[in-house]
């Protein structure tokens, strides 16, 4: 299959890479500046500070303006969405306030009244409108929380997800691995085509209680979406990390890069999106440039 193939990285700006002075020319100082050169060189990024806090529309539109036409942002899901424990200080401050005194710093999307989710729903939504408005929105992103594992309520959850962001494509990584076990695995695939989900195919490392297979399985022929987290054993888990770049701090090799080009073709899929999350410093923009040439593919 001739599928369109995007290859990019998790962030722009994230703090590991602009300090390494390793990727943007010294020029460029400014953040709008980085993304008009992160565009210059890849077709897509994924969104990732959307998931730490609630996006807002103003800068979703000067993302569309700062990038060429058809550019493409993959957009994380806000963290209370999937399940994640969620501070406090990073809810939207009307949000914040409707929830009135609140005994923990935190608090799980089940802790918030349905109104208020509504509410969420509608920001978020209109957060994202004018990527999509411009052409520019390719899927959101939903990474789920490690502890939502295979059961009927966290299938509903799913579809709550959906349901909220109707209209918009939905991409979905499971972090739990009971999605995957056994007869579970065939249940999750059917279950995600039924619903027109994209399943992401992940890429980390194996033989740890907490990672998840890869499934290199397409459950939406338009779209394929490939996560490449690294594969570093040693800091999956390492306690005291200051940043995701440290836990992700993985250079992938040319061999590892060859076997993945083969498999990332043999997706039946008419557009497939790869993006790098290893990023310490400048080693997904290395990777995905290396992969790219691998591949002989023209992005």
């Amino acid at each position: 299959m001739n599928s369109r193939i995007l290859v990019g990285t998790a962030s722009w700006a994230d703090k590991s890479l602009v300090d390494s002075g390793k990727f943007y020319p010294s020029k460029i100082v400014k953040a709008e500046d980085r993304l008009r050169y992160y565009a210059s060189q890849f077709p897509i990024v994924e969104v990732d500070s959307s998931y730490y806090a609630m996006p807002v529309p103003r800068t979703a539109q000067l993302w569309a303006e700062r990038t060429p036409p058809g550019f493409v942002f993959n957009v994380k899901a806000f963290r209370l969405f999937t399940g994640h424990h969620t501070s406090l200080a990073v809810l939207p401050k009307d949000i914040s306030e409707a929830l009135g005194p609140v005994t923990s710093k935190s608090i799980y999307y089940k802790d918030v009244p349905v109104e208020l989710q509504r509410e969420l729903w509608r920001q978020f939504r209109q957060a994202i409108e004018p990527l999509a408005r411009a052409g520019k929105l390719g899927s959101v992103h939903f990474q789920f929380a490690p502890w939502l594992a295979y059961h009927p309520k966290n299938f509903e959850h799913v579809e709550h997800c959906q349901e909220a962001l109707e209209g918009y494509q939905l991409a979905v990584e499971f972090r739990n691995k009971t999605w995957f076990e056994g007869r579970h695995l065939a249940a999750t695939l059917d279950f995600e085509r039924s619903r027109k989900l994209v399943n992401v195919i992940v890429d980390c490392p194996t033989g740890i209680p907490n990672t998840i297979p890869s499934v290199w399985e397409v459950t939406l022929p338009s779209l394929a979406i490939v996560r490449l987290h690294g594969r570093n054993h040693a800091t999956w888990n390492l306690k005291g990390l200051k940043s995701s770049a440290e836990r992700f701090n993985y250079d992938y090799n040319s061999e590892e890069l060859a076997g993945l080009a083969k498999s990332i073709a043999e997706l039946a899929a008419e557009e497939i999106h790869v993006i790098f999350n290893n990023n310490y410093e400048d080693q997904g923009q290395r990777n995905a440039r290396e992969l790219v040439s691998v591949g002989g593919w023209r992005t």
